[in-house]
């Protein structure tokens, strides 16, 4: 479901989120914006934020790039398999959550957010995934080559299983402002 860009007022953004009763869980490419998007939303629908990448690194008491160097890619992704599966089982569930650009892409952890969270697939073109990932040295993955080659593929391989998600907003290069007032739409609609 594409969604236009028109917000909801503050007593809509009340009403809504009196009717959310699971983790908000948001899914899409490295650099689109799950933890900026996240963080507006969360303040917005009076939850708390997590970012799994952050509780990833502090179960783990290393960085991201650090476990990728040491361990490995399929290590990683078990681990964050667990911790997402935490945050959304765990106390307190009513949360929203930014994941990796990877996390739903794993069978268990894509059916564990569809059954028992709201997904909502943040979607963006190469080109502004480039601009916002082009602000920081920690991606691993972009650190195997031409990042836009990695991304154009990434995007690719990664969009059969992004789409699975129920609610899909585009995320411009605009202010993120405008992303969370289509996620509060799509949420909406979707409940």
């Amino acid at each position: 479901m594409e969604l236009d860009t028109s917000t909801l007022t503050s007593g809509q953004i009340e009403a809504l989120a009196a009717r959310i009763d699971r983790p908000v869980v948001l899914v899409g490419m490295m650099g689109v914006g799950k933890s900026s998007v996240g963080r507006k939303l969360a303040s917005l629908l009076h939850m708390p934020f997590v970012d799994a990448d952050e509780e990833i690194e502090q179960a783990a008491q290393m960085s991201i790039p650090e476990i990728f160097e040491q361990f490995g890619e399929d290590y990683f992704r078990s681990g964050e398999r667990r911790v997402i599966a935490r945050l959304i089982d765990g106390a307190g569930t009513r949360r929203v959550i930014a994941t990796g650009g990877g996390a739903f892409i794993n069978a268990e952890t894509r059916a564990l957010i569809l059954e028992r969270a709201i997904a909502v697939w943040l979607d963006s073109d190469v080109e502004t995934l480039l601009d916002r990932v082009g602000r920081k040295d920690n991606r691993p993955l972009l650190r195997q080559g031409d990042p836009r080659e990695i991304l154009t593929r990434l995007r690719g391989e990664r969009e059969r299983f992004y789409e699975q998600a129920p609610i899909h907003v585009q995320s411009t290069a605009g202010p993120h402002a405008r992303t969370v007032g289509k996620v509060l739409k799509g949420i909406n609609a979707w409940l």
